[in-house]
């Protein structure tokens, strides 16, 4: 047995608790390697009562097995250690290490402990994002809804971008559009900034109180929030407080007046007179019109934290996505959860990373995070075919250990954005496959993600490529596409299972992905055949099924065979349900 592989960590993704009354635990150990795993636990008090449970063989990744429970501690006080069988060995693992034989009347000396389930320690996540299909907005490229606040110089709609094109979006535009986004089905907007600024995207904030001129102003703000939420749309917008922008006021007097500035602190500046080539100040990359804020300072902290709350009292969003998240520190993410929680309870706070981000997502900081691993996965699989079935079970295995179950079901999840190229040109214009990380996107846990104009069918490579303006031409759509991704969300939308349900792998399904989603009785089977030939499966199910997709209907006594044509899905739902 490889003892150095088994872990556990209490009050961390491997111990915590998902609600008022219930433990998650997890255990990882080297893949293989061991035959079975008890969980021992009780009450420190009252030890004489402990139970044992096994553990269940949950997942593996490319190199370890997790087993996991759940657990329900009548005092809420949870003391417990791990019995660990191997082929012709036994350990036990408490938080001592790992030993031979356990001593009870000593075993409360080294017992793990979760010490008390305390409800202001739990990481509640907002329930309605489960239910939520977003879609995102680059509002100068969406639609040009009033033109007289159009910038000088315009760009034909349709044509390229470059870094500087101006297209005349704004937030009229979005108004003007809800019809077709109720008709697509979504039920969450996230915009990317939409504060003054100089260049079309908005990353470099001049004022974070103004809304852009060349996108509108507070009252249609206000209208498109209003108008939203009178179709159950909610609203996210964009927070860029790693820096701001070269023409923000504060920095402008620093330019001027250096050390007498009194926002001099408000930045990193290491020589002044401010110089651009390179920046003598800390910035966005090494981006000299992007100067980075000090969050340190409380005067910046207050500030931002203003700005935080002043959306949600002004215009009535509904969260927070936070741009460059993990270059700010865990400190000011802190008070800003505590600051936009207090303004509105149910607020989804949603961070950038592409990374391991479980730091930012024990409860105190972000709801969850834009799901880039999970991006990556699926292009690889479904885009670039360049990794088999298991080993992209295997990284979305390690994806979903990574983080508590209640973020899972509320992560950010997508397959592009605008910092990404899109998927239809990653995967050389192959709109089935398009089609097939689609099905997986929405029968997936968390809350998915559509890109605009990614349920029509269009391409761009990266930055400013992904950003064209919005084909609203429909002569030009993949309506194929469209409608897929309609019956996707409806799907999603009519069946809870698969917004809230548990999910687990189908083994031995070769060359086709498969896996299971429960809910309380309700369970979802998926298939996806993701390759350019036909293939038959057998599934040990009994009863009546109908594939939501096609409306077919299947009969099953303990063995259904099942056709699965190439580049196609399956979504098997109980006909009895329907």
């Amino acid at each position: 047995m490889n003892l150095q592989a088994i872990y556990h960590k209490p009050k961390s993704n491997f111990c915590y608790a998902y609600n008022e009354n219930v433990i998650h635990i997890r255990l990882r150990a080297e893949k293989g390697d061991i035959k079975k795993v008890f969980l021992v636990y009780g009450d420190k008090y009252n030890w004489n009562e402990k139970q044992e449970l096994v553990m269940k063989l949950t997942c593996s990744d490319d190199l370890y097995d997790y087993f996991t429970i759940e657990v329900t501690p009548k005092s809420k006080r949870l003391a417990y250690y791990f019995k660990i069988e191997g082929d012709n060995e036994t350990f036990y693992f408490t938080e001592w290490g790992l030993i031979n034989d356990i001593n009870e009347k000593e075993v409360y000396l080294h017992f793990f402990q979760y010490p008390y389930l305390n409800k202001e320690d739990i990481h509640i996540v907002p329930e309605w994002v489960k239910d939520t299909v977003f879609y995102q907005i680059f509002p100068e490229r969406f639609f040009n809804g009033d033109t007289s606040n159009d910038p000088d110089k315009l760009t034909k709609w349709g044509e390229l971008p470059t870094s500087d094109s101006f297209y005349g979006g704004d937030l009229k535009g979005i108004i003007n559009k809800l019809d077709y986004l109720e008709e697509l089905g979504i039920n969450g907007i996230y915009l990317t900034p939409i504060f003054e600024a100089p260049t079309n995207h908005k990353y470099d904030t001049k004022d974070y109180f103004k809304v852009d001129s060349h996108f509108g102003d507070l009252e249609i703000l206000k209208e498109l929030v209003s108008k939203c939420h009178e179709r159950g749309i909610k609203v996210i917008l964009d927070a860029v407080f790693n820096h701001c922008g070269y023409f923000f006021e504060p920095f402008q007097d620093v330019i001027k007046r250096g050390e007498k500035s009194p926002y001099y602190d408000w930045f990193h500046i290491h020589k002044w007179p401010i110089e651009t080539n390179p920046p003598s100040y800390d910035t966005f990359a090494f981006t000299y019109y992007m100067p980075k804020l000090n969050t340190a300072n409380p005067e910046v902290r207050d500030y931002l934290l203003k700005v935080a709350r002043y959306w949600i009292d002004e215009a009535d969003i509904d969260g927070w996505r936070l741009d460059v998240s993990d270059e700010v520190s865990h400190a000011f993410w802190r008070e800003f959860r505590r600051v936009v929680k207090e303004a509105k309870e149910d607020a989804y706070i949603i961070g950038e990373l592409w990374l391991d981000a479980y730091p930012w997502l024990k409860g105190d900081q972000f709801d969850a995070v834009m799901n880039y691993p999970l991006m990556r996965a699926l292009l690889q699989y479904f885009a670039y075919e360049n990794i088999s079935n298991n080993q992209f079970k295997e990284l979305i295995n390690k994806i979903i250990m990574r983080n508590t179950m209640q973020v899972n079901e509320v992560m950010f999840n997508l397959i592009e954005s605008h910092d990404t190229s899109r998927f239809l040109t990653e995967c050389n214009k192959n709109v089935k496959k398009l089609m097939m990380a689609a099905t997986f996107l929405f029968t997936y846990i968390g809350t998915p993600c559509i890109y605009y104009g990614t349920e029509i069918g269009m391409e761009g490579g990266y930055d400013p490529d992904c950003r064209r303006p919005m084909e609203w031409d429909k002569r030009a759509w993949n309506l194929e596409l469209f409608n897929y991704y309609k019956k996707l969300i409806k799907i999603r939308k009519q069946n809870k299972v698969l917004r809230r349900g548990s999910f687990e792998w189908i083994n031995d399904l070769e060359e086709i992905i498969g896996f299971i989603r429960k809910y309380e009785e309700e369970k979802v089977f998926v298939l996806i055949n993701n390759y350019n030939f036909d293939k038959k499966v057998t599934l040990k199910i009994d009863g009546k099924y109908i594939d939501v997709l096609t409306g077919e209907i299947f009969k099953s006594d303990n063995n259904l065979d099942i056709d699965i044509p190439m580049y196609s899905a399956r979504i098997l739902i109980s006909y009895n349900n329907k």
